[in-house]
């Protein structure tokens, strides 16, 4: 983003930090950045959970508990105007109005008992002094600018009737309300389908040139970075490591932490047999940039045509046939059916021993129901399940249960699947005293550090409580937790679509290396096509409950023979190859 010399940036900050108390010490997240907006211009700012790119945006906004934190900079503009020295309260009739924010998770950020045009329509009372009616009218101009279906249905909706991409849309259009000058969008596509995201990616361009707003772009994927900002600023540990043009940086990095987030995501033009993970770049390793992991971990096209020919010579280790799970949609006083959602639709296919099948496919399209329907977590409405040649949709429950010690999954979210009040090593071991694969506390709690381990994670971390591990190391717990039974086959429900670009890399290497360890079978559930392409042998592609199209991995993405899968595939951030030294 090279602006013209007499061009007066519309925010400008100079050696910005904060700190935060712990106990009786402060300590600094934010070791003084400097960094610059222009109007109709995006700075992007990348980097991992905890390198301080959320941090700064919160300081800037005011937003930050001045209880326990610190905020200083030398020099801290906006339109002009100096706000170095300003309190929280000095800033708060800019928020909203002329400084808008985006965040991270729209669900926390909406308020669950209030409807969603109500939650848009107060800030346009509170800042533009709007009538009740005006301000309903603005909104439901707004929602159509977002691209809301049905606008003024989704005016009267509450926020859990709405889909993830619908409720970015919701906070996109709050926070457009006013016509900010400058807007923050921090994380504003993770964790959506990669459809969603393009469409949020073009809606935000497209708005930043009607209204010519100045946007800071927050995100850990360089990719989607690459589609949207003019300007890149890299964040390692609180300072800004690489600055400057995004198509420099993004061509030439020069810092190895850049170049690590760059090769920390899986190519799409060919397969490697392990992710390169970033720690290994800040080590010196692979000087040689792409050209070297490509020569040295290239998997050749030869070895993989062979292992895919002795994978269709094993037997099927499940079978689906026919799958039906539907819900009822019910009304009146008499709670009578008037229709069916049909979340799997007639969909049959079969897995190898040993394969990992990838099921993609946009939020609504089934993937999560088939996949706990498979466990018979949700009941199928009708078809067969079978599991080894025995059908499991028979079985009663106690039997069932039995079964499961073969068929593990591993779900999204690890912390709210982890018991809060349980220690790690206790989750761990509970399974294996259930099964009876521990015959004393003593052997239980050898298994558990044996898994740890095996995890990546230590023995002393058996005495921990999940608030106290990051995200990545929670995800390495569930993992063990699978394992704890030893099982033959494990779904893998968007196991690592809310993690960081480099601690999804690890989490993903992982998976490989115990699946080959211990002959796993995965059936492995993303909406990130980039990611399901380095695991699996096969993908099948979901559309509205339906199987849409079932093949290798590389032969589905190099001739998709369904419009719904090019699509899917048109989605995907990319850019060209990205350094060569």
């Amino acid at each position: 983003m090279q602006a013209n010399n007499s061009e007066t940036p519309l925010l400008r900050v100079r050696d910005l930090r904060v700190n935060f108390r712990l106990g009786k010490e402060w300590k600094a997240v934010v070791h003084g950045i400097d960094f610059e907006v222009f109007r109709g211009k995006t700075l992007g700012i990348v980097g991992e959970s905890g390198s301080g790119k959320s941090v700064s945006s919160l300081a800037l906004m005011g937003l930050l508990d001045s209880r326990n934190s610190k905020v200083s900079a030398s020099a801290y503009s906006f339109k002009e105007l100096d706000l170095a020295g300003f309190a929280e309260s000095d800033l708060r009739p800019l928020r909203g109005k002329q400084m808008a924010m985006i965040f991270q998770e729209p669900m926390s950020s909406l308020n669950p008992v209030q409807r969603c045009g109500r939650q848009v329509e107060e800030a346009l009372r509170i800042h533009q002094k709007m009538k009740k009616a005006e301000a309903k009218k603005r909104v439901i101009t707004l929602f159509n600018q977002v691209k809301l279906p049905r606008p003024e249905a989704m005016y009267r909706a509450y926020p859990h009737q709405l889909s993830g991409g619908q409720k970015q849309r919701v906070m996109i259009a709050m926070a457009l309300s006013c016509n900010p000058d400058l807007l923050i969008a921090d994380e504003p596509t993770t964790a959506l389908d990669v459809t969603v995201q393009q469409e949020i990616l073009v809606l935000l361009k497209d708005l930043q040139r009607q209204y010519g707003m100045g946007m800071i772009f927050i995100t850990h994927d360089l990719g989607v970075i690459a589609t949207v900002a003019d300007e890149l600023a890299v964040m390692y540990q609180g300072k800004i490591v690489e600055k400057g043009a995004v198509q420099t940086i993004l061509h030439n990095p020069q810092h190895p932490y850049t170049k690590g987030l760059l090769a920390c995501r899986p190519p799409l033009d060919y397969r490697l047999e392990r992710i390169p993970v970033i720690s290994e770049f800040l080590q010196g390793k692979w000087p040689g940039g792409a050209d070297q992991i490509k020569a040295e971990l290239l998997i050749p096209e030869t070895f993989r045509k062979r292992n895919h020919e002795l994978l269709y010579q094993r037997n099927f280790i499940l079978e689906a046939k026919n799958i039906n799970t539907w819900f009822p949609l019910r009304k009146g006083l008499l709670n009578r059916t008037y229709d069916q959602v049909k979340a799997v639709d007639q969909v049959s296919f079969e897995v190898y021993s040993g394969e990992t099948l990838g099921l993609v496919g946009e939020s609504g399209c089934g993937k999560t129901t088939l996949g706990r329907t498979l466990l018979r977590l949700q009941e199928p409405t009708s078809g067969v399940i079978l599991f080894k040649g025995k059908a499991i949709t028979g079985l009663s429950d106690s039997t069932m249960r039995n079964m499961r010690k073969q068929i593990q999954i591993i779900f999204q979210d690890p912390y709210s699947s982890l018991n809060p009040r349980m220690s790690i090593g206790s989750a761990l071991a509970e399974p294996m005293r259930v099964h009876g694969l521990a015959r004393s506390a003593r052997e239980a709690r050898q298994k558990v550090n044996q898994l740890l381990e095996e995890v990546g994670l230590l023995p002393e971390h058996y005495d921990r409580y999940p608030h106290e591990f990051s995200g990545g190391q929670r995800q390495r717990i569930s993992i063990a937790r699978a394992l704890a039974v030893e099982p033959e086959l494990i779904i893998c429900d968007e196991s690592v679509s809310a993690l960081d670009v480099s601690v999804q890399a690890q989490v993903l290497n992982l998976l490989n290396r115990l699946k080959a360890d211990r002959g796993l079978t995965y059936i492995f559930i993303s909406h990130d096509l980039s990611v399901v392409r380095f695991m699996s042998d096969r993908i099948l592609v979901m559309k509205d409950g339906r199987m849409e199209e079932l093949a290798e991995a590389d032969r589905l993405f190099k001739q998709p023979q369904s419009d719904y899968t090019r699509k899917l595939i048109a989605a995907i951030p990319v850019f060209k190859k990205y350094y060569k030294n």
